[in-house]
């Protein structure tokens, strides 16, 4: 009786812990060796070198032209930065944190008197319709579905080009 017991409880525990597990899509193919983002046509692009492997429709900052100069300025920054960090359990699905602010930010802001903002991130969207096209505070928003596809081929450290 103990030994179907401690079956049935092993059984159970295995169960839940598979419940658990992620259900993230798994990437397999040629590496994303770069992220391009073009804010004029609200197009995400990844890219292997000079190869478009996947592009999506994305939407920006309530405040979207121009680059992102004060916290709260509603833009969505331009040039060069990285992708630094990876976040599972963000409030909008998924999301992947983008480098800003850099030196150069910081130091535009600063000769401004005012703080360069942060936690700028490619992320899903909210939960709830959507109010307007371009609604984040400064970030880049695809659809859940395209953020765990986007959340699997991009590694971090991965060079994201933003561009008006």
């Amino acid at each position: 009786m103990f030994q179907i017991m401690r079956f049935f409880l092993v059984l159970l525990v295995g169960m839940a812990l598979a419940s658990c597990s992620t259900k993230l899509p798994t990437f397999n193919g040629l590496a994303v060796t770069q992220v391009q983002v073009d804010k004029s046509d609200r197009k995400l692009y990844l890219l292997h070198n000079e190869k478009v492997l996947k592009s999506y429709t994305m939407a920006l900052g309530f405040s979207p032209i121009g680059h992102k100069e004060i916290e709260g300025d509603g833009r969505t920054p331009e040039g060069l930065y990285y992708i630094s960090d990876r976040n599972p359990n963000s409030n909008y699905h998924l999301s992947l944190r983008i480098s800003y602010p850099n030196e150069q930010d910081i130091a535009k802001a600063k000769a401004l008197g005012q703080p360069p903002g942060g936690d700028i991130f490619i992320h899903g969207g909210p939960r709830g319709p959507i109010a307007q096209s371009d609604w984040t505070a400064g970030c880049i928003s695809v659809t859940d579905r395209q953020m765990e596809e986007i959340y699997s081929m991009v590694n971090l450290g991965t060079p994201i080009w933003i561009i008006e």
